[in-house]
């Protein structure tokens, strides 16, 4: 494979996998289980902890979760229709600075461990996101 195809596979690959994680994670979203596991994390953020005035545990997890299917969508979709791409792009792109914010604003989320400092790691897949995201947004507007 030429270079360029390498870079092709790869970027089809990883836009592939953002939004299957999205569309999974959203789905879940609309499970008891995740949004109470959410709870912390949105309530201690200055971006998000507002949704909570505006609706229940239960609510806000399913908000969340119905930007993350419609981002992923976007995201497909953008394969096909470019707009898409940006759409999706500023939506994914937003959601990812969101979630790595919670590292700064959850109580206990960095840690010492063995001397060795930790956090939730779950949350650092999130910087890779951040980079697909941007390369999404330039692809989709051609540059």
């Amino acid at each position: 494979m030429k270079k360029t195809n390498l870079q092709n596979l790869g970027y089809i690959i990883s836009v592939i996998g953002v939004a299957i994680i999205l569309l999974w994670i959203g789905v879940f979203k609309f499970t008891p289980t995740e949004a109470k596991a959410i709870e912390p994390l949105v309530q201690n953020s200055f971006l998000m902890n507002w949704l909570y005035e505006i609706s229940s545990v239960q609510g806000v997890s399913n908000i969340i979760g119905a930007v993350e299917i419609v981002t992923a969508a976007c995201l497909l979709l953008h394969f096909f229709w470019k707009p898409a791409g940006i759409i999706g792009g500023v939506l994914s792109l937003g959601t990812f600075l969101a979630t790595l914010s919670f590292l700064f604003t959850t109580p206990d989320s960095f840690k010492v461990v063995d001397g060795v400092p930790i956090t939730q790691f779950f949350i650092l897949k999130d910087l890779m996101a951040v980079g697909i995201s941007l390369l999404i947004i330039g692809k989709s507007l051609g540059k």
